[in-house]
């Protein structure tokens, strides 16, 4: 992954640590911005689903034009463009459909980044690389998500009550718009054509990085072989053998991610504990997660995906089910979200791979947008639910469900693994 024909992939990733550290300043921050304005759990449940359900209805038609479009670095400078101005638009916000109606933009942000990021990896890597490329690029998220709290929770403060924390509110809003911006002139060369593999620097008119030949049918398995000729389409996609076991893993991960950001800081302001602290318990999760990143490409040189995946559903159902009742002792919560957090870290780069590997080499940016639909349809059905839970047992429910969802997803992928091999 050295060198100048992978250039591009390290702005990529840098460009994901600048536009993630903007969504995750700005998402707990949001929590405490509804909870300022009276909100409770079932509200702050409901806005988090706003936050997935315009992507939900644009995920499939992004996938299609990521494949359509040469210069997937424009979409990128676009999404961060968006991010920004969601950004402004909430440091602006009065009232909670304001709130909502913001948190809606930057979840189109995110899905326009992270289609583009993903078309990218899978178009312009080589098989043997794509577990590297997913984790470097999943890496760079996980870099956000480890900023991006802890800043927060610092510019909040360790004092200020609910209804105190306006103008801090209101810089982080302006901090994150500014941080996000930073990446497009840090994809500018991209965009420029000075950092791509197999044109020398500086070349006008340069084209994206040139994909790689195509993947023969017999690589792609035998279901996707016999659909190799056919357009890539939604039911095609989840008829292939093992994509939908693989799309409900990847939503049970991600539904645990978002409803940590929305729900540990309304439990912590229940028990009294400070921002700053709920910006560390989510930073040492995210900073497992990079570890568990980084060192993926050894892991699954030396075991099978199928078995990663379950040991991290599992293990991070297992351990940051318990944070809920255990942040009033700062150090037990710290062990179990970094060992938690890097279960949690192996299994959505090795969903991406194992989705892209399963389907013809066409399909590969549709087949990662059905993924990202099935995403975001739990980022809008799971946190209503999980408000509602939240709203009979207290915010702590929708933690204990998010982990619910993954013994229950990786019950699933044991069952399967065990039908496989009897």
């Amino acid at each position: 992954m050295s060198g100048s024909g992978r250039r591009w992939l390290w702005l990529l990733v840098g460009s994901a640590i600048l536009t993630q550290t903007t969504l995750n300043l700005v998402r707990p921050t949001v929590s405490y911005q509804l909870l300022g304005m009276g909100a409770d759990a079932g509200v702050v449940g409901a806005v988090t689903s706003a936050y997935a359900l315009l992507p939900l209805v644009l995920v499939l038609w992004l996938g299609r034009l990521t494949e359509r479009t040469p210069r997937l670095s424009v979409l990128v400078a676009v999404a961060a463009v968006v991010f920004s101005a969601s950004c402004l638009l909430l440091s602006i916000a009065t009232t909670i459909w304001v709130v909502a109606l913001a948190t809606v933009v930057l979840g189109v942000a995110h899905i326009v980044f992270t289609i583009a990021g993903q078309a990218a990896i899978a178009r312009y890597l080589p098989s043997e690389e794509l577990d590297r490329g997913f984790g470097w690029f999943t890496a760079g998220f996980a870099v956000g998500q480890l900023i991006g709290p802890v800043l927060g929770g610092l510019m909040l403060g360790a004092d200020a009550g609910p209804g105190d924390r306006t103008a801090a509110i209101g810089l982080i809003m302006l901090v994150g718009a500014a941080v996000s911006l930073a990446a497009v002139p840090v994809i500018a060369p991209l965009l420029l054509g000075r950092a791509l593999p197999g044109s020398s620097a500086g070349a006008p008119g340069a084209e994206d990085p040139q994909p790689r030949p195509p993947q023969s049918s017999a690589d792609a398995g035998p279901d996707a072989a016999a659909a190799s000729a056919a357009a890539p389409t939604m039911r095609g996609i989840l008829r292939v053998r093992s994509v939908p076991s693989h799309m409900v893993a990847s939503l049970a991960l991600l539904a645990m991610v978002d409803l940590l950001i929305a729900f540990l800081p309304v439990v912590g302001e229940q028990q009294d504990v400070s921002p700053v602290w709920v910006g560390v318990f989510l930073a040492v999760r995210a900073g497992a997660t990079i570890l568990s990143r980084i060192v993926l490409p050894w892991l699954s040189a030396r075991f099978r995906r199928s078995d990663l995946v379950i040991v991290s559903l599992l293990g991070a159902g297992v351990m940051i089910v318990a944070t809920p009742s255990t942040l009033m002792w700062p150090t037990v919560t710290i062990v179990l979200m970094a060992i938690g957090g890097f279960f949690l870290g192996l299994g959505q780069p090795l969903t991406m791979t194992l989705i892209v590997q399963a389907v013809p080499m066409t399909w590969r940016s549709t087949a990662l947008a059905v993924r990202l639909m099935g995403n975001r349809l739990g980022q809008v059905a799971l946190p209503m639910a999980a408000g509602a839970v939240a709203s009979t047992v207290g915010p702590a429910g929708a933690i204990w469900f998010a982990g619910l969802l993954l013994v229950i997803s990786g019950g699933e992928k044991s069952l399967r693994r065990r039908r496989r091999t009897t």
